[in-house]
């Protein structure tokens, strides 16, 4: 993310059979949905052959996929198609839901979306420092600055997008069901301690290997450091409690392991791309559809 946004949505309607043929661009949006009126069902909706990815940043909303319904907090995503059978809505119980959504077509865009969904699912848990994620975020400051202007330009956005989900889902995201045992006792205790001011030689001593094997392996395995484990479990443990408005960004990273402010605002805007104090900040709902046509 290299940029604070406003609430907005953008449709694209460009010529090109080579977004059929390929990936084309559909529309992209982040959102704050606060009225309960707010659902999609596919099976209704005006729109044809399109693949939905949507993801939560704030509160929580909710998608029922044929006979099950599921909750979707912080760090959620559903994947689906239109038209199918789903509908998603923003539950009673939540009073807000805020999250990016990003649309393609083509026919390139069904074989990977089905190739992802059946080996995946249709939900999904991402960190917001996620290729996927960071890259809904970086079309949006294209949009914003530059412009999506025509087909091309927007076909190269909606494939990157749906291809860094392969690599994501297919590459990038290791079960903990396949660690070794070391690995799994690694991470437990990272993720048990992490308010704590735990060091890489405290995680080493977990998982019985020494130093440098263990750091192969984490890496091979968890597909990053031990220590930006760590830190991303930090960042992420941090987000939900930036939507309070009644707690420091002082307590903040101190409840979540950070020994210092300045270093927890320093590692929050390298991760994140914004700084704590701008994502904290609420920004009003506009009601803006924006068309892009050629």
């Amino acid at each position: 993310m290299e940029g604070f946004f406003a609430h907005n949505a953008y449709g694209f309607r460009f010529t090109g059979e080579h977004q059929n043929k390929v990936v084309g661009l559909n529309s992209i949006g982040y959102e704050l949905q606060q009225e309960h009126s707010y659902q999609w069902n596919g099976l209704t909706r005006n729109e044809n052959n399109i693949f939905i990815f949507q993801y939560t940043l704030k509160g929580q909303g909710a998608i029922r996929i044929k006979n099950k319904t599921y909750t979707l907090n912080v760090g959620d995503a559903f994947f689906v198609q239109v038209p199918s059978d789903h509908n998603y809505y923003l539950p009673q119980p939540s009073n807000e839901w805020e999250f990016l959504y990003f649309t393609v077509f083509g026919e390139e865009a069904s074989r990977l979306f089905n190739q992802i969904t059946k080996n995946h699912g249709h939900i999904f848990t991402l960190p917001l420092h996620s290729e996927p994620i960071k890259h809904i975020f970086k079309t949006l400051e294209t949009i914003e600055t530059t412009g999506i202007t025509n087909s091309y330009i927007g076909s190269i956005a909606a494939y990157s997008f749906i291809m860094k989900c392969v690599e994501y889902f297919e590459y990038g995201l290791k079960r903990p069901n396949d660690y070794p045992i070391s690995i799994v006792k690694a991470t437990q205790f990272i993720e048990k301690n992490y308010k704590q001011d735990i060091t890489l030689e405290d995680i080493v001593e977990i998982s019985k290997l020494s130093k440098y094997h263990f750091t192969r392996q984490f890496k091979k395995y968890v597909n990053e450091t031990p220590i930006n484990y760590l830190t991303n479990i930090r960042i992420n443990n941090a987000l939900p409690y930036l939507s309070q408005n009644n707690v420091t960004i002082d307590w903040i990273a101190q409840e979540v392991g950070f020994r210092s402010t300045n270093y927890f605002s320093k590692v929050f805007k390298k991760k994140i791309g914004i700084s704590s104090s701008k994502y904290r900040k609420d920004t009003t709902m506009m009601s803006v559809n924006k068309i892009f046509t050629d």
